[in-house]
């Protein structure tokens, strides 16, 4: 009996990567004015932060429905195969709980995992699913062993620019026109599944070493597991000068570290210019 693996695309996962992975990947839908896109398959990372820093105003993002998930469920199911399926965090999101809506039809053979994170949190998650598969174990083991490691995972960025967090009303005018005069740049880190602000620094130096603060007060990365960097934008020059910075943290590994580039999900609130982390801790 197979055991499949289903994810969504909050995880920066496009479709061709899924597919090389031998996961199934259902999308979450960006739509810029009247022009709908799906995260992943027809909206790419890059081309996402093309029409983000052309567009005066912030698109909008739809989770992923309780029927999309029972119409992935019923043809992975079909042939008597079970289902585990990794989620954003449902603090962050509705498709958690459409996830799990929906795997009520199929008992005993859809287990829906919350991963408590996003993007590259979500994503070194998803790999250890991956490599978990390939033991041969059932769904449900999979999906109690993702569920016991999850707590380890860390996820931080440092964030170029405070105006996306405006514009999506989550910060005032005020503070973000006082944070760019300062050259305040925040840094960030996924806890208990929500987004919280963790630091603050001047310059893009002092964030760089505040986050590299912040991995080594959280135990450091555990190497033998998965880890990835992001960037937000159209090049990746920010996080290369991080990685320079903070060579002593990865242990000889400098030239081996993969990073990807954010998608929509978290890319439209952070703006370009963001840079991140993401490790299980030792």
């Amino acid at each position: 009996m197979a055991v499949k693996l289903v994810v969504d695309s909050a995880s920066d996962i496009d479709l061709k990567e899924a597919q090389a992975l031998g996961i199934h990947m259902i999308p979450m839908s960006i739509q810029f004015g009247d022009k709908t896109y799906e995260d992943g398959i027809d909206l790419s990372g890059p081309a996402f932060f093309e029409k983000l820093i052309e567009s005066s105003e912030l698109p909008t993002t739809s989770q992923i429905t309780m029927f999309q998930f029972e119409e992935c469920f019923s043809k992975l199911t079909a042939d008597g195969s079970e289902v585990v399926v990794i989620t954003l965090s449902s603090k962050l999101s509705g498709t958690y709980a459409g996830a799990v809506s929906a795997a009520r039809s199929f008992p005993g053979k859809v287990f829906v995992v919350d991963s408590l994170n996003v993007c590259i949190g979500e994503r070194i998650l998803i790999q250890y699913g991956v490599q978990l598969l390939k033991e041969g174990i059932s769904a449900q083991e999979l999906a109690e062993r993702l569920e016991k490691e999850r707590s380890r995972i860390k996820l931080m960025a440092l964030l170029g620019t405070l105006e996306y967090l405006q514009k999506g009303g989550r910060i005032s005018a005020a503070v973000a026109v006082s944070g760019a005069v300062l050259h305040i740049k925040p840094v960030i880190s996924v806890e208990d599944g929500e987004v919280k602000m963790v630091g603050k620094a001047m310059g893009s130096k002092k964030g760089n070493n505040l986050l590299m603060q912040l991995i080594g007060k959280s135990g450091g990365i555990d190497f033998e597991m998965p880890y990835a960097t992001a960037y937000s934008g159209l090049e990746d020059s920010l996080l290369k000068k991080y990685l320079n910075d903070s060579v002593s943290i990865w242990e000889g590994k400098l030239e081996h570290i993969p990073s990807y580039c954010i998608g929509s999900t978290i890319g439209t609130h952070v703006g370009p210019g963001a840079i991140a982390v993401a490790f299980f801790a030792k």
